[in-house]
């Protein structure tokens, strides 16, 4: 079966090692030993060159590697009317210096006073343009998913007079995220991915338990309503608009927060949320075996995270070759409706997995060579 517009069989989640001079001047940005004006410039430097070296390593969906971002999906919601950031960083992992994010508000009417990601994009085409990946590679976007507002804090961290109706909320945000890919697509933006960590952290006994009761609903229900929420949120998108959903159980220093299989959201994610790709996490036992692909209806892809961003060593080729073949099994189509990933990006947090950039790139290229033995040289059918 063909594969979706901008979807390849050696595909990526999107964010990449920081530079160590984005780092270092976001510190003294920090401390008020340089100004914030100075970021992008370097910023524009540091994407130019990752463009190339992702292109050079034989990848087609290519990225920004996020470098403008501290968080995955902070830097992005902050700029809706609206919502407040709040908090600093506390640790929660005794094991390995864990972390919770800051924490998001809503203290008004959320809003969408102008594009987000739109500028950003213009320049990561023009640099996948300029180093010579015009018409053979995709810009692609990655965002939050919607569920991000609302699934650590639900009701208690939503304004009561804002929004006194729950349904009220979920409407503008929907109605928020339309405005945003609106904007995307007329800058020519055609493949948009949203990052989701909550249905994953569903598949979680503990978060699943927890989840219940700070929302008061059944984790199907929960389920049920954030496929509802994505789905208007995309609804309007051209039909020429490939979007995919990613799957998280959480990565930050090589750290994951939550464990458990698919099975609990299977029938949600694969039967009613109305995207064209998963990116599903799967790169250890923690993200349970491959059998809920089985609900995978043939019209569909899934870019399974085998592949593992969270350690240096190079993963063995011919087990991941075999893990492909192994899910292959469930789905209806077998090898066609799967392309191969990691598990997640490298650096869903700005202080990125501990691994160097020399491994980042050696294993995106064994990703490669796995997707050409696979599938073959084509990497787009």
């Amino acid at each position: 079966m063909p594969l979706p517009t901008g979807v390849y069989r050696a595909d990526q989640v999107g964010s990449l090692l920081r530079p160590q001079e984005i780092l270092a001047l976001r510190e003294k940005i920090a401390k008020g030993e340089a100004s914030i004006s100075d970021l992008r410039p370097l910023e524009d430097k540091y994407i130019a060159d990752v463009v190339r070296k992702q292109l050079d390593a034989g990848l087609r969906a290519i990225t920004d590697g996020e470098f403008r971002r501290g968080f995955f999906h902070l830097d992005f919601l902050q700029h809706l009317d609206g919502i407040e950031v709040r908090g600093q960083l506390m640790s929660t992992n005794t094991s390995k210096g864990g972390f919770q994010p800051p924490t998001l508000v809503v203290t008004g009417k959320l809003g969408h006073p102008k594009a987000i990601q739109v500028d950003d994009f213009r320049f990561l085409e023009r640099q996948i343009q300029e180093a010579g990946g015009a018409g053979k590679a995709t810009t692609k976007v990655a965002i939050p998913s919607p569920t991000m507002v609302h699934f650590r804090g639900g009701r208690q961290t939503i304004d009561l007079d804002a929004y006194p109706s729950m349904d009220d909320f979920f409407d503008d945000l929907a109605r928020v995220y339309q405005e945003e890919v609106a904007d995307l697509y007329a800058a020519g933006c055609r493949f948009l991915q949203l990052d989701d960590t909550n249905l994953a952290y569903l598949c979680d006994p503990k978060m699943r338990t927890e989840a219940e009761a700070r929302h008061g609903s059944d984790a199907r229900q929960i389920a049920s309503q954030y496929a509802s929420l994505i789905n208007r949120a995309i609804e309007k998108r051209p039909a020429d608009m490939t979007v995919g959903i990613h799957l998280c159980r959480g990565n930050h220093r090589s750290q994951w927060f939550a464990q458990g299989g698919y099975e609990p959201v299977a029938e949600v994610l694969f039967r009613d949320l109305n995207v064209d790709v998963y990116f599903l996490e799967y790169d250890d036992a923690r993200s349970g075996d491959f059998s809920p692909l089985r609900h995978l209806p043939e019209d569909k892809v899934v870019v399974l995270g085998v592949l593992t961003s969270k350690k240096g060593d190079l993963d063995d080729k011919d087990a991941i070759t075999q893990r492909l073949n192994e899910a292959a099994k469930y789905c209806k189509k077998g090898l066609d409706q799967l392309c191969v990933s990691h598990q997640c990006g490298f650096s869903s947090t700005m202080e990125g997995n501990e691994l160097s950039e020399e491994q980042q790139w050696a294993k995106l290229r064994l990703e490669v060579e796995i997707a050409k033995k696979v599938w073959g040289d084509d990497l787009s059918k």
